[in-house]
This record gives C-alpha cells, structure tokens and sequence, in this order.
C-alpha cells in the first residue's frame, strides 16, 4: 500500500522538528524519525485506529501527537500530524 503525506502534514513535522530541536541537541530528528516510524507503520494498521470527524486518528507512540489519515483502496493519505498539547480551538 503506498502512503501519501500532505503538504499539511509535512508542516506540521517539521514545526514538530524545530520545537524539540530547541530543546535539546538531536531531539528534532528523534522526533522526526519516531513520527516516521508511526506512519510507516500503518502499512501493516491503517484502519484498525478509532475515528474521529470522518478520519482514522494514530497517536504516536513516543511524543503526543496525533496522525490523521484516510484510507482508500491502495492509498493511506496522511493529513495533518497535530501537536496533542494544543488548545482545541486556536484563533
């Protein structure tokens, strides 16, 4: 199965990469890569996730965001990887 990844979600990735970059040396490409691992991993899982406004929601395993996709036919479409500190509404 082949695995898109929006525009949206590499965004989010790299604010993702930039924030624990500051932090600490390294730390943005642990995230980067630990997050990576988690979506290459809906290969073997896409669709067993629950669903939340119409999309399969992965919580990643080592940092808290959440992985929004879709799945179709021969086609995981990944969303947005959203930072699960946020406050739900932002302006």
């Amino acid at each position: 199965m082949k695995i898109e990844i929006l525009t949206s979600a590499i965004d989010d990735l790299k604010i993702g990469r930039c924030f624990y970059e500051k932090q600490a040396d390294n730390l943005g490409d642990y995230f980067l890569n630990s997050v990576l691992s988690d979506i290459d991993s809906l290969n073997l899982y896409a669709g067993i996730h629950p669903k939340v406004f119409s999309f399969y929601r992965l919580l990643a395993r080592r940092f808290p965001y959440a992985i929004y996709y879709k799945k179709s036919q021969n086609i995981i479409t990944v969303y947005r990887v959203l930072d699960c500190r946020q406050k739900p509404v932002k302006p």
